[in-house]
């Protein structure tokens, strides 16, 4: 575990940025801000750990959250499925990582890009009745240049799609190489007459930028990259923020609010630092990036009485429109070994379906992707492989069984579109506090008729690729009753033209507050088709260079 960078800002001297949040989006922000000349703080509530930190233990991941900080110190959440439910704690209801680098350090590295349409589909599709289905503020062409960005200083590997959309240069790095459930995959989509390719992935296939490639480990879902071949924020912007001697890195420092003066604007931001002791850094500006439920939990924590309703909150938007993406899974066992479980957690995709035909009554769309059904971790398919394919459930048999199964068996994945709610949403709980005294994320969240149409749609399209790949045995499931759970979050702060109906514009400054801004899984407008973090990562670029600009001429 590392320390924080040697450069050091006193906490009654006001620096040029507060950032908040390391994250996919933070560390990007920090790094830019950083390189540009600006002083910059970085507060994140987790250590900083490195490679040599990250290990293949399966128990301590999923069930100790090595990886959770926060869920370690008491930080408590709730959920309910509508407002006349009683909202009850729940384990990781919003799953996020703590530590430097945030979600980014765990996350499977799918890197998909959003495409033209994504941006103005509610005035193509039309709108879509008591949902808050809107156009994008800006285009895919005003982000292209970032997605581009991207790929080359986060570091992606991939090659052209048939369905994706122009891009200003090539990949960076060439296509992992398949691996062998994905054949399965690649040969049952083409004999029905579909397209896959390979999977962009946000891990190195060779070496890019003093960084290895992969030693196809197959712990990458859920886990820290033990040699940097995945391209988090913490392993690419992080050391570059602090090699600037701009910024300054705090960890184990937990933020419960921004104070405003009496003009609204931000003059300092609060956290407890590791000790647990209150601290409270000046600042010109503020730049949160604390991921789409920390994001609106400190705005609405940040209430004053100039913002009764939480900081920047006059549209009552903060905290809205929570959206998951959906997801199905499909998972089929063969005669043959498969080996789903070696590499990374996807080599081949399939996008023929992006848009579903309106048609179908539904809205919805997405990609399916090769998996291994447990994310290619023996403990986890332990526990689980009943669920999938029956037989014996102790001694002997079973330990047979489960040395047949997992090396015999793959999964082919929807990932799906999600659509805006004001239902469903991210509130400050009133009832439950953390061990801050902060109070709990309450989250209300029911998938919309249309979300759960698409879903079974993708497992019934999945179904059919798996029986065309030649499965003895097949298992699909998809959250028919609802999810209760994710680590998508997204959209709770949208960015927007009008100010009555969104928290930040164009260039992720608050509408309320000319001196906040926001970038992070909140900032989305649609749900994307289930992979967001190549465009947050690539909205945090435009950010920066907004902010910047601004900066130069003296508008924060």
């Amino acid at each position: 575990m590392a320390e924080a960078q040697s450069t050091n800002f006193n906490t009654r001297d006001e620096v040029d940025f507060v950032v908040i949040g390391s994250g996919a989006a933070g560390g990007i922000i920090a790094k830019e801000l950083a390189v540009a000349g600006h002083s910059v703080v970085v507060l994140e509530q987790g250590p900083y750990l490195q490679a040599s930190d990250f290990k293949h233990d399966e128990w301590g991941y999923e069930h100790n959250y090595d990886l959770m900080w926060s869920a370690r110190r008491g930080n408590i959440q709730t959920f309910r499925k509508n407002e006349n439910e009683e909202a009850k704690p729940m384990e990781s209801v919003l799953r996020y990582a703590h530590n430097v680098g945030g979600s980014s350090v765990h996350y499977s590295g799918n890197f998909w890009r959003l495409r033209p349409i994504d941006f103005k589909e509610a005035s193509v599709r039309g709108t879509i009745a008591g949902t808050n289905f809107s156009d994008w503020p800006i285009s895919y062409d005003d982000l292209e240049p970032y997605y581009t960005k991207v790929d080359w200083e986060i570091g992606v590997s991939g090659l052209q799609g048939p369905w994706d959309s122009h891009r200003s240069r090539d990949y960076p790095c060439p296509p992992m190489p398949i691996k062998g459930s994905d054949v399965l995959l690649e040969r049952a989509a083409k004999r029905l007459g579909l397209n896959p390719y390979p999977a962009p992935v946000a891990i190195l296939s060779a070496p890019h930028n003093d960084r290895p490639g992969c030693i196809h480990c197959g712990y990458c879902n859920g886990y820290g990259c033990e040699v940097n071949a995945k391209s988090s924020s913490m392993a690419t912007m992080i050391p570059l923020a602090l090699a600037t001697g701009n910024c300054e890195l705090r960890i184990m420092a937990t933020v419960s609010r921004i104070n405003t003066d009496n003009s609204g604007r931000v003059t300092d931001v609060v956290y407890f630092d590791s000790d647990g002791v209150e601290q409270a850094q000046r600042t010109r500006a503020a730049v949160v990036c604390a991921n789409g439920a920390e994001t609106p939990r400190l705005l609405l924590m940040s209430s004053s009485s100039i913002f009764p309703n939480g900081l920047a909150n006059s549209s009552g938007s903060v905290g809205q429109n929570l959206m998951f993406n959906g997801y199905s899974s499909v998972a089929g066992l063969f005669d043959e070994p498969v080996n789903a479980w070696k590499s990374i957690p996807a080599t081949r995709v399939v996008h023929d379906f992006y848009e579903l035909d309106p048609a179908l009554g539904f809205y919805g769309g997405g990609g399916i992707d090769g998996r291994h059904p447990s994310a290619g971790t023996p403990l986890k398919f332990a526990l689980g492989a009943q669920d999938l394919f029956g037989g014996a459930s102790w001694g002997a048999d079973f330990k047979d069984s489960l040395a047949f199964k997992f090396s015999h068996c793959a999964a082919f994945d929807g990932h799906t579109t999600s659509l805006p709610l004001a239902t469903n949403n991210v509130t400050l709980d009133p009832e439950y506090k953390d061990d801050y005294g902060r109070p709990a994320i309450r989250c209300t969240y029911m998938d919309h008729p249309d979300d759960l149409s698409t879903m079974k749609w993708f497992m019934d399209k999945s179904i059919e690729l798996m029986e065309a790949a030649g499965a003895t045995s097949i298992s699909g499931s998809y959250p028919e009753t609802g999810q209760t759970g994710n680590v998508h979050l997204l959209g709770t702060c949208r960015m927007g033209s009008d100010p009555s109906n969104s928290v930040i514009n164009a260039d992720h400054r608050a509408h309320d507050v000319p001196n906040l801004f926001a970038c992070d899984g909140s900032s989305l407008v649609s749900s994307s088709r289930g992979q967001p973090t190549m465009t947050i990562m690539a909205l945090a670029f435009r950010a920066a260079d907004r902010i910047n600009e601004a900066a130069r001429k003296n508008e924060i």
